[in-house]
């Protein structure tokens, strides 16, 4: 009797052992054939505000949060210094269009008359020395007048004769004003002068900072009365309607999965599938998460980086919110439209 019950002990302890065994390759069985979760996240087109000049926050029309529309202004900013500049190049413009004026303008009319002036005086310079020499030349050839007194009225006839020549050509450059090679120097100066406004300009415009597309306002960096550097952030702004889906996934998990093909993101914080068509697989390189198998199969499973683009607008998503990639029951493979981010 005793060894009956021995008997029947063991034999329970060992269906209960089998039982055992069974649920657990039952278990594993069912968790080898469950398809593994592909966790991501949602990412959005950001874009960052940011100045050319230094300058100081005057005033901020937005706070963190707030949806902004293509053209609203979202900051303005203080630059004395641009102000300043501002001044020094107008100044500079109107004396370098005064000078253009003048050269364009031509001589004015008193000094084209003491141009003439000048020149008739030094005709009668010519007559008066032409005479005297021809006085001088006459007695020196009867035989009165030293040959000194000969060279020297006609060195003094000669020097009249090329200072009439000098006051004409004053007098002609009076008349016809400046050369062409004048104008053009006088009026690039202006140019010149002028593309340094315009440049001071486009720095004030500046310090009016507005919105580059429609977003959301997702950080502010500094504070009203704080000084900004040249090209320092001042706030960014997410573009909430261009959403794409980001998912890390080692290789051995991209079975069914290529460049344009269908699948569909399930966005637990809306409780929303959306379909999506995968546009990008890139290797993330060696400092990602890599499974080491060269014990079992000689190969390293490598991870991809997986962009998937909804296949129509959506709304309400957020960027960081966590993405379940799914494949779609009517997965197609297409060819992937130029649509990467």
């Amino acid at each position: 009797m005793k060894k009956n019950k021995i008997i029947t002990s063991v034999l329970a302890m060992a269906l209960v052992l089998i039982a055992v065994i069974l649920i657990v390759i039952t278990v594993g069985l069912f968790k080898t054939t469950k398809e593994e979760t592909l966790e991501g996240q949602a990412e959005t087109t950001d874009y960052r505000l940011s100045s050319k000049v230094p300058s100081r926050v005057l005033e901020l029309r937005v706070k963190e949060g707030d949806f902004v529309h293509k053209g609203d202004t979202l900051v303005v900013l203080e630059a004395p210094d641009v102000e300043a500049k501002l001044s020094q190049a107008t100044a500079a413009y109107d004396a370098a269009k005064a000078m253009e004026d003048k050269v364009y303008s031509g001589t004015r009319q008193e000094d084209i008359q003491a141009a003439y002036e000048m020149w008739q005086k030094s005709i009668a310079a010519v007559d008066v020395t032409h005479k005297t020499y021809n006085r001088v030349l006459r007695l020196f050839e009867n035989g009165v007048m030293a040959e000194q007194k000969r060279d020297e009225a006609k060195a003094q006839y000669d020097a009249a004769i090329a200072t009439e020549k000098a006051a004409k050509a004053k007098y002609d450059m009076a008349v016809n004003g400046a050369r062409k090679e004048e104008k053009a120097m006088a009026q690039a100066q202006a140019n010149r002068a002028k593309g340094a406004i315009a440049e001071v300009h486009s720095y004030i415009k500046e310090t009016v900072l507005t919105a580059t597309a429609d977003g959301m306002v997702t950080e502010i960096f500094p504070e009203v009365g704080e000084l900004v550097g040249t090209g320092a952030p001042i706030m960014n702004v997410s573009v909430v309607k261009d959403v794409w889906f980001v998912f890390n996934i080692r290789e051995d998990k991209l079975k069914g999965y290529s460049i344009g093909t269908q699948a569909a993101v399930y966005v637990p914080a809306v409780d929303k599938t959306i379909p999506v068509r995968i546009t990008l697989m890139k290797d993330v390189g060696s400092f990602a998460v890599w499974k080491a198998t060269k014990a079992l199969d000689d190969l390293d499973l490598k991870t991809f980086e997986v962009q998937a683009h909804p296949l129509q607008p959506v709304s309400n998503i957020m960027s960081g919110m966590s993405a379940v990639l799914r494949k779609s029951s009517s997965a197609t493979s297409e060819a992937p439209k130029n649509n990467s981010k």
